[in-house]
């Protein structure tokens, strides 16, 4: 597959973006949604799915139709506007045109977008299914629908409301499933509302797109704040994305951090529209060192030039610690994950890291320098493991 063959347009915004050639899940998915087949998509956050679902919703478009030809959903306000971003950067001088349609947001101003006719809508499910309710947004040109994370729309409670927008479409659409790791329950619906969908799945390990190591820290729970003071002391150029169980240890934590000289942001569930963006755009100017944030807070985050995620707590599944994970080293970047561990946690991180098939290699603070155990280094942690 040549980029040649897609429009002048995306042509263009290919090259100003400075891309070479397609990622693997790219290579894999585009021909058949090109060809308007129903699809599963199951890669790592960070390889390029956005895109490989969006070129062939562009290169599709017609343009003479004056109607939303492809929905496009996401699970959160702020992956919805980074989806939105990819497309308005894409469709440059193309002539097409979209709206962002999510909650939080003024809906009148929504309505007065849609009379404008966009080609495609970028939204989240509660914000669509409101306006195609509401007879604000119709439905009878749409041939594609684009559902994002997939399972974390699951997780979100969300899929009756995606069905009831795919309901509102003709039989002849097409139905798109992306996800960093595709559930049962997912593959369930999936089947149920597909028809003889195509499973596209990129294994991490194979694609040589990711640049990340795991490490681990083994220490006494009381321990591990103080194992991340000093993690983030050690790195002069650290952005990290640092994940809390708790929203209500949240600030305790950062008191604490903060009372010994750490910048951060704390990004909760709790927190409002405009307090979200405000951290968010502090940490993407990198005003902070480190975001603190719960899974639910940080679902459908997309920020990119994370050089660490930082397990502070174990999340509860494998798949989870996946989807925290792979806020780091995307599009091949490289990143850093590194999971601070009780002795019984250990256990579990060990056990997923199989299940997963990634290596993760122990670590110790020694002298300023974080350093990955070995043989020859293993006596000094033990005579050190304090320091």
């Amino acid at each position: 597959m040549d980029i040649k063959h897609f429009q002048p347009f995306i042509q263009k915004a290919w090259e100003k973006a400075g891309f070479k050639q397609f990622t693997s899940v790219q290579e894999k998915a585009i021909p058949f949604l090109l060809e308007h087949q129903d699809a599963m998509i199951e890669s790592a956050t960070g390889t390029g799915k956005t895109l490989g679902y969006a070129l062939p919703a562009l290169q599709r478009m017609d343009t003479s139709i004056a109607n939303a030809q492809a929905i496009l959903l996401a699970p959160t306000r702020e992956l919805a506007m980074q989806i939105h971003a990819v497309l308005q950067n894409f469709s440059e001088g193309s002539g097409i045109t979209g709206a962002a349609l999510i909650g939080g947001a003024a809906i009148s101003r929504q309505i007065e977008k849609l009379k404008k006719k966009p080609h495609y809508i970028v939204g989240t499910p509660g914000r669509v299914l409101e306006l195609i309710n509401a007879k604000k947004l119709k439905m009878h040109e749409v041939k594609t629908i684009v559902i994002d994370e997939a399972d974390i729309m699951i997780d979100m409670g969300l899929m009756d409301s995606v069905q009831s927008i795919i309901k509102a479409t003709t039989k002849d659409r097409q139905l798109v499933f992306v996800s960093a790791t595709i559930s049962s329950k997912t593959k369930e619906l999936a089947n149920e509302w597909m028809k003889e969908p195509i499973f596209v799945r990129v294994e991490n390990k194979k694609t040589g797109e990711t640049n990340v190591e795991h490490l681990y820290m083994v220490s006494e729970r009381r321990d591990k704040i103080e194992n991340l003071r000093r993690l983030i002391r050690h790195h002069n150029e650290m952005k990290a994305l640092v994940f809390i169980s708790e929203n209500m240890r949240l600030d305790e934590f950062a008191a604490k951090l903060e009372y010994r000289g750490i910048s951060l942001g704390i990004l909760a569930g709790r927190s409002s529209k405009q307090e979200r963006e405000k951290v968010l755009r502090e940490f993407r100017a990198s005003k902070h060192a480190i975001l603190l944030s719960t899974d639910i807070a940080a679902r459908g985050l997309d920020v990119q030039g994370i050089t660490h995620v930082i397990h502070f707590d174990l999340p509860e599944s494998n798949k989870q610690f996946v989807h925290r994970s792979g806020r780091t080293g995307r599009m091949g970047a490289k990143g850093t994950v590194i999971s601070l561990v009780t002795e019984k946690e250990e256990r579990i991180l060990l056990k997923w890291a199989k299940q997963l098939e990634i290596t993760v290699q122990k670590a110790y603070l020694y002298k300023g320098s974080l350093i990955k155990e070995n043989r020859s280094n293993s006596p000094v942690r033990k005579n050190n493991k304090k320091r």
